[in-house]
């Protein structure tokens, strides 16, 4: 199965170990990790742990941790994944640097990974947890057809759950 995912705009490729400084820079950002891992700056060897269950995922079931680049350019715009939500399925993960936002990005490339998700991976749903303040991210998963199904407490706040299924 195909692990690179492209759109009119981006190109996901899976993350590797090649991928680490920069994935580390982009993930220790301020702004990009605000609300990302509840505050924590992950270290090198988190990423490179993030990056190694990325492999062994797309190795076991063609989903894991892509990368995302502009194709006009080859900047890397930030992340999109598929990860476990506790144990109720796989959920959507993404980020994007401060200077790749407000273009449509992340919906762009989490429409990619959904649309993988619920095609060829053959999920029958996919799952999101979004920051109750994170408005931008709760208007990408309600672009992308994701209902809300409930709210948990998280460490820095409620979290709203989504989620969509293959039949609608």
């Amino acid at each position: 199965m195909q692990h690179v995912l492209t759109t009119d705009r981006l190109e996901l490729r899976p993350a590797g170990a090649a991928d680490l400084a920069a994935l580390l820079a982009h993930w220790t950002d301020p702004d990009v990790r605000r609300f990302l891992f509840d505050g924590e700056v992950l270290t090198a060897g988190q990423v490179s742990e993030a990056i190694a269950a990325g492999e062994r995922d797309f190795a076991a079931s063609a989903r894991g941790l892509w990368l995302i680049r502009e194709r006009a350019t080859g900047a890397l715009a930030g992340t999109a994944g598929l990860r476990p939500l506790e144990d109720l399925g796989l959920e959507i993960t993404y980020s994007l640097s401060p200077p790749f936002w407000g273009y449509g990005y992340a919906t762009e490339a989490a429409r990619a990974v959904v649309e993988h998700a619920l095609g060829p991976v053959g999920l029958s749903e996919v799952l999101a947890e979004v920051d109750e303040g994170n408005a931008a991210s709760i208007a990408v998963v309600e672009r992308l057809g994701m209902t809300p199904f409930e709210t948990v407490p998280g460490l820095l706040g409620p979290m709203i759950r989504y989620r969509r299924s293959a039949h609608g």
